[in-house]
């Protein structure tokens, strides 16, 4: 059969949500593996991250027995959801790839002020104490002895620009295959299963 009909739709939408499980799993077992060798131990960092991929498994999950079973309810919810998750996936990712320097690193130190383990975590993976400072009255988790530290900020500015480049290109790739996802279910929703009792079809 071409392309573009029946069995190519529904074989194309299963492989779509087959990529989302398997990145779903992949995004816990990452956590997990940060949790086990001691490299992150922010309970807030390691549950966004299981949050997400939990939901990104369940989404998966829901597309794939809509689309196995031509399930018109379940292909549904999966297309507006996978719609909600598009614009705000993109919109993120457009702000990680458009921020200056300067927003970088207005962000950073937000991010350092509002959190107290990450910061620990960060001291002592980059053996580096306070962000912009080193103030000898603060406690500090790195290796290194306060006054022959260095402030973490340079390190993590040098790399940060790298990191939301890489983000937002994933989350931008990761973004049109949403909205291809949206538009194989549209699709596949208004095709006819040529097994299928014809008055059976909604």
């Amino acid at each position: 059969m071409v392309c573009g009909g029946f069995s190519c739709s529904k074989n194309c939408l299963c492989a779509l949500n087959l990529l989302y499980t398997l990145v779903s799993l992949l995004l816990i077992g990452i956590a997990a593996w940060g949790i086990g060798f001691g490299l992150i131990s922010s309970f807030r960092v390691v549950g966004v991250a299981i949050a997400v991929g939990i939901f990104l498994f369940l989404i998966a999950l829901v597309g794939l027995i809509g689309a196995v079973k031509h399930h018109q309810v379940l292909l549904f919810f999966y297309m507006i959801i996978l719609l909600l998750v598009f614009v705000i996936q993109f919109s993120v990712s457009c702000a990680c790839l458009t921020l200056n320097k300067d927003q970088q690193s207005q962000l950073l130190e937000v991010g350092w002020n509002n959190t107290n383990t990450a910061k620990q975590d960060i001291e002592r993976n980059l053996n580096c104490c306070g962000f912009r400072y080193v103030k000898i009255d603060e406690d500090c988790s790195a290796a290194c002895s306060k006054p022959h530290c260095s402030p973490c900020a340079p390190i993590i500015e040098e790399y940060s620009g790298m990191v939301l480049r890489f983000v937002g290109g994933i989350g931008l790739f990761f973004s049109f295959t949403e909205i291809l996802g949206v538009w194989l279910t549209y699709r596949y929703r208004n095709q006819k299963d040529p097994r299928a009792n014809p008055s059976a079809f909604l």
